[in-house]
């Protein structure tokens, strides 16, 4: 018998739901995570390989997080996580 400890399955992985504040323009996103064959990225699905999604595998609310976009370093902090 495994027992999770009540801070385990916190942290985004696969299949999590993301709530983030673009810190620049003071605007909350939310992202589902999965994989690169199921990203939908117009439609706030992204795979774990984009940059967003690198940055946000493993991590929990209230982390904040620098992403590098083609437009230069964008700054979120995130605000809530679902499973």
């Amino acid at each position: 018998v495994i027992e999770e400890e009540s801070t385990d399955g916190d942290y985004i992985r696969l299949g999590s739901t993301v709530t983030v504040l673009d810190k620049e323009f003071d605007e909350e996103e939310t992202y589902k995570i999965v994989g690169s064959q199921e990203a939908d990225p117009m439609n706030g699905v992204i795979s774990e390989d984009s940059p967003i999604g690198k940055a946000l595998m493993g991590r929990v609310e209230g982390d904040e997080i620098v992403v590098d976009a083609p437009s230069g370093p964008v700054e979120y902090k995130i605000l809530k996580v679902e499973h």
